[in-house]
């Protein structure tokens, strides 16, 4: 990673040319705890002495809960007298922004003011279990299929109904998908596919795999930019992972490849192993499937991730592989040597791809490094199959295993995992607290 001046020199190297493109405004964006984009707005003519100095805001921001509570006992709040923190723009993810009038952003690193990280941001989360890829000879290539819902913004209900995906007329039923894959295409981002997805106005628009940090980096820039292109619009966008009862749940499936650093071949793929894996992918797996249960509370963070969980819908429920095999929590993809790769699907539409990455790399790293053998896959369907450990069945006990997972905290960071599962019990606690409609319905008039 640069220092804090080479990197400032090249980010004076992005706003030298963005001046002469008539830029007017710099986005500093930092990922928050949720995969949510908190920024500050600044004028051009004040954003290098804020890069190279770091741009204040409230520490604290890293660990509020999904409400915006400031949450105690996180680490960065009366911990630490509610300091600020320094935001130092990363130069590498510089972009204009399409939708915005004369705006281009970058995502930014944190510290506090005597230069230490604060080790539980997303970001810096991802770039441990990174480093530690680069280490082994690895680089990593990453892509995640993001599935979301368009809402009329007043009834925040769909725009249509019925169960038609891929459906021509669907796929483009209204401008504003047109306009997220021109605009995403503009800001850089790879566009592959687009169409409707199961439900009715619900959508799935994928791209490119990039490596490294890119992975996560895009991943969060595509769906803060939906959200934004889609209030623009006039529609609420939405990847809740199970916004409506009776309906289809949004899910962010991650597919992971690993490049030899050397030499740029696929590391995970041996056309003559067993389902054309190599030793490094058999144990890429293997890890996974070990860790599964304790970085599960990373990848289906809140109660309303669990509701998406249900039998034949394509949603894992067991700790389980196959090849080709949609119900498995991890599927081998590639139809070619050298495009094979891991596909996990138990990420939900609100996982933080950072959390999620690194959580799924890691653990992929970890089954490397122990040398694990892979079990045989589930009988398929592998949800069916009754032999496979459940994943767990509460975000609570998601977050035990988590903390009981010595490996999995050390290589995410303790400070990383204190702040968080605090933050998620929290939320919990706020949850546990709430009255429902069902509960009015079923008790107040009859008790």
């Amino acid at each position: 990673m640069a220092t804090a001046e080479e990197q400032a020199t090249s980010v004076e190297q992005v706003l030298a040319r963005w001046r002469d493109q008539g830029i007017r405004h710099v986005r500093f964006e930092l990922p928050d705890m949720h995969g949510t984009s908190r920024s500050k707005l600044v004028p051009i003519e004040h954003a290098a002495s804020y890069a190279e100095s770091g741009l204040n805001m409230y520490g604290g921001t890293v660990v509020l809960d999904s409400r915006s509570d400031v949450v105690p006992g996180t680490l960065y709040n009366e911990e630490v007298a509610y300091a600020d923190q320094r935001l130092r723009p990363d130069p590498s993810t510089a972009a204009v922004i399409p939708w915005a009038e004369a705006t281009g952003r970058m995502i930014c690193d944190t510290s506090w003011d005597d230069g230490r990280p604060l080790a539980a941001a997303p970001r810096h989360v991802f770039r441990r279990v990174l480093d530690r890829c680069h280490e082994m000879g690895f680089e990593p290539l990453i892509g995640i299929e993001p599935e979301f819902y368009l809402l009329d913004a007043e009834t925040r209900r769909p725009l249509f109904h019925g169960y038609h995906i891929f459906n021509t007329v669907r796929n483009t039923y209204v401008p504003a998908i047109e306009r997220i894959v021109n605009e995403m295409r503009a800001l850089g981002i790879d566009i592959i596919t687009t169409n409707c997805e199961y439900a009715g106005s619900q959508w799935e628009i994928n791209y490119a795999p990039s490596s490294g940090m890119a992975g996560p980096d895009v991943a969060f820039t595509f769906k803060n930019g939906v959200k934004e292109i889609a209030h623009l619009e006039g529609y609420i966008a939405t990847f809740m992972s199970k916004p409506f009862a009776d309906s289809a749940g949004c899910g962010a499936h991650n597919h992971i490849g690993l490049l030899d650093l050397e030499s740029g071949a696929n590391a995970m793929s041996d056309e003559h192993g067993e389902y054309g894996l190599s030793t490094v992918g058999r144990a890429f797996i293997a890890g996974q499937l070990r860790h599964a249960r304790s970085i599960y509370t990373l990848l289906a963070p809140t109660v309303n991730c669990l509701k998406r969980r249900r039998p034949h819908t394509f949603s894992p429920t067991n700790v389980s592989w196959g090849p080709e095999d949609r119900s498995a929590f991890v599927r081998i993809k590639g139809g070619s040597p050298e495009s094979r790769h891991v596909e996990n699907r138990a990420p939900t539409g609100l996982s933080n791809p950072y959390l999620a990455c690194a959580a799924l790399l890691g653990a992929g790293l970890l089954g490397i490094a122990d040398e694990l053998e892979l079990e045989p896959p589930a009988r398929p369907p592998a949800e069916e199959d009754e032999s496979k450990p459940k994943l767990p069945s509460t975000v609570e006990e998601g977050l035990a295993l988590l903390k009981a997972d010595e490996e999995i905290v050390d290589l995410l960071g303790e400070e990383f995992v204190k702040a968080y599962c605090v933050m998620r019990r929290y939320e919990l606690q706020r949850f546990a607290d709430h009255v429902t409609d069902w509960e009015t319905e079923e008790y107040l008039e009859l008790y």
